[in-house]
């Protein structure tokens, strides 16, 4: 079946229920990409959050909350249980968080998004499924909507999550 491929950009999100589309993101640096998904519902989506805390920027927070973990996330979440995704099927699944531009280790910024996630999902007693979280590389994380097979490419190689 061909896909129709659906970009998420930085600082962006999509939920869809069209089994026929492909959510990807390209350019996962430090940044934090997140994948849910409900078999029953055929419902998925996926985040694309640059920055751990929106304390930063509390306006730019308001203007476009999916850049930032903490409020990105839970409205993800709130939007994929609005539009028929149930919580005790969802699947998560997380790539990114990488060390790319911070040599020295000053901003750990890849590091942070991790930590916000983990703690989101503690707080809400939710689980993370399969993560490729880390390192110094890039990825393109992808989540098939008609089947939820989640991918990540990563310098010439593609596997499943």
């Amino acid at each position: 079946m061909p896909f129709r491929t659906v970009v998420v950009g930085i600082s962006d999100m999509v939920i869809s229920a069209d089994p026929e589309e492909v959510l990807v993101t390209y350019s996962l640096g430090s940044c934090l990409g997140v994948t849910v998904y409900d078999a029953v519902s055929g419902l998925g989506g996926m985040i694309h959050c640059m920055l751990p805390v929106s304390s930063v920027d509390p306006a730019k927070s308001k203007k476009v909350p999916a850049m930032f973990v903490d409020t990105g996330v839970p409205l993800l979440f709130e939007q994929f249980f609005a539009k028929g995704g149930d919580r005790s099927r969802m699947i998560i699944k997380a790539a990114g968080c990488a060390q790319l531009l911070d040599p020295r280790g000053l901003f750990k910024i890849g590091e942070r998004n991790f930590t916000l996630l983990r703690k989101l999902l503690w707080k809400n007693a939710l689980l993370l499924s399969a993560k490729d979280i880390g390192g110094s590389v890039s990825r393109t994380l992808m989540i098939e909507i008609g089947t939820g097979r989640t991918v990540v490419k990563s310098q010439g190689s593609e596997y499943e999550l």
